[in-house]
């Protein structure tokens, strides 16, 4: 059994992503010293336990550095996994996990802690479910005791598999699917998943080997759709099964009503070619289920609409993107040749209330111009395989560095003044787009810049193709962000008069 808490150092990868944004903050509540290892110390710039840990700038893959970031550590969280694929991919991440066991092992580390993914013993998994097994026993296999949970569909606000759900329940009432909506799922609350996270720390002895987790209530992939529909208030979704699995197809049919883009949309459904339930429950002899017991799936998502209802959303799936160089500095452009259109504004408003308007920009606020040719531009997106607009953002009102607003990322943000968002859409060229106010004698100007560095000729000839559509766009969405402030302005003086 789990013994009572007791401080430890810790070492957390992944903290920029889904599960290790969420564990950060329980890890210090539990009275853990934390350590976290990022690439991009940028992108934990915003989150409010920033200032209660030590961060290591650094990566996995090197060795030495990793090691001296183990140095006095108890337990170590490895909670990296890309959604890359090609060939290669899963060498990489053995060997990545290989380097951090050994480093792990020469530190002197007492526990590792892994997250997995639920699977059945005796098929052929697929590549991603394979690579994540393969890690696991990295660690198992390594001389350092180590706890590899494994868990299925994990459901909390903002996670993709949450998304996935939620987004398939709420376009399709009439869904023709592939046979494996038909399989056996288990699935596991966030929250039970952080749960036993936590109290991996605190277990004593030398234990090394897998834990099965999930929710002990199962259902088909079917099922869960119908019960999402049913919690949300929507008609009941009929699910036709057809003879054939099709995960590449069914992959793709995903990324295009959804979210989820198709880079991580069909490792997704590869996932779910099989039933994916516990094998054993062996968890309850070291740990002990939390308060009031483990959460059902059907309390999971209500759980989760409310949290996304209230804005209340830790992290997200789209948390952890893909690094990417900053805009290089003004005004020499480092070398590159750049498209730029500015636009500014005048307004006779509060520089407060346009910032406003610009940090809750995007998601269902809105890009203040010509709603019908950003969703264009966002399917055309989407049909080639990029982020388009449905991702959305965390917050309505907020955002931090490294977070996702529809295509774009923030790259950094200024709170009052500047906002820069990087985009990752499809293209043959970087894009950026900043959004920036300042005091303007007793009012504000408003600043807007797109700039893009083209690639090639096909650069040149996009930038040319989408001029007259800028023409239109960005001369209105000025306009329509400053008028909105005044809108806000306006509204908050109407409420402070008797």
């Amino acid at each position: 059994m789990s013994s009572q808490p007791s401080p430890k150092t810790v070492l957390v990868t992944g903290a920029t992503g889904y599960i290790g944004g969420r564990l950060v903050p329980r890890l210090l509540e539990a009275g853990h010293k934390v350590k976290v290892l990022v690439r991009s110390p940028d992108k934990i710039a915003g989150v409010p336990w920033r200032d209660k840990v030590d961060v290591v700038e650094s990566s996995l893959d090197d060795g030495g550095a990793l090691r001296e970031a183990l140095a006095g550590v108890d337990v170590f969280y490895y909670l990296v996994h890309s959604m890359a694929a090609g060939a290669g991919f899963e060498a990489k991440e053995k060997a990545m996990a290989a380097t951090a066991a050994d480093a792990a092992a020469a530190a002197g580390v007492d526990r590792i802690v892994y997250l997995g993914g639920l699977h059945p013993r005796g098929v052929e998994l697929s590549t991603h479910m394979r690579s994540r097994e393969a890690v696991g026993k990295v660690f198992l296999d390594s001389p350092v005791d180590s706890v590899v949970f494994q868990a299925g569909v994990v459901i909390g606000s903002g996670s993709a598999s949450f998304e996935m759900i939620r987004h398939l329940s709420e376009t399709l009432p009439l869904m023709p699917a592939p046979s494996w909506v038909r399989n056996r799922i288990e699935a596991i609350a966030v929250r039970d998943v952080l749960y036993y996270l936590v109290s991996a720390a605190s277990l004593e002895g030398g234990i090394n080997r897998t834990f099965d987790i999930g929710c002990r209530q199962v259902l088909t992939y079917a099922g869960m759709m119908q019960e999402y529909a049913a919690e949300a208030g929507l008609p009941y979704r009929v699910v036709l099964a057809l003879p054939v699995p099709a995960p590449k197809l069914a992959g793709m049919w995903v990324a295009l009503t959804t979210p989820i883009p198709l880079s991580m949309a069909v490792p997704l459904v590869q996932s779910l070619q099989h039933d994916a339930v516990s094998n054993e429950h062996d968890i309850d002899r070291y740990i002990p289920q939390p308060d009031g017991g483990l959460t059902p799936y059907r309390t999971a998502v209500a759980l989760a609409l409310g949290k996304e209802r209230d804005g209340q959303v830790e992290t997200t799936w789209a948390s952890a993107g893909a690094d990417s160089d900053p805009l290089p500095s003004d005004p020499e452009w480092a070398g590159h040749k750049v498209y730029i259109d500015e636009r500014t504004f005048h307004g006779d408003v509060d520089p407060a209330h346009v910032w406003t308007i610009i940090e809750g920009i995007g998601g269902r606020n809105g890009w203040y111009s010509l709603p019908l040719a950003w969703q264009v531009r966002g399917w055309l997106d989407k049909l080639t395989g990029g982020a388009g607009l449905l991702r959305g953002r965390r917050h309505p009102h907020t955002l931090v560095a490294g977070e996702v607003v529809d295509w774009w990322r923030v790259e950094k943000i200024e709170h009052g003044s500047l906002l820069r968002l990087r985009a990752e859409m499809r293209a043959p060229g970087r894009a950026w787009l900043e959004l920036s106010v300042e005091p303007d004698g007793g009012g504000s100007r408003y600043r807007q810049r797109a700039i893009f560095f083209p690639k090639g000729l096909s650069g040149r000839l996009y930038w040319l193709a989408v001029l007259p559509f800028h023409s239109l766009i960005f001369p209105a969405m000025a306009r329509n962000i400053t008028t909105a402030a005044q809108k806000l302005a306006d509204a908050d003086r109407a409420e402070l008069t008797p």
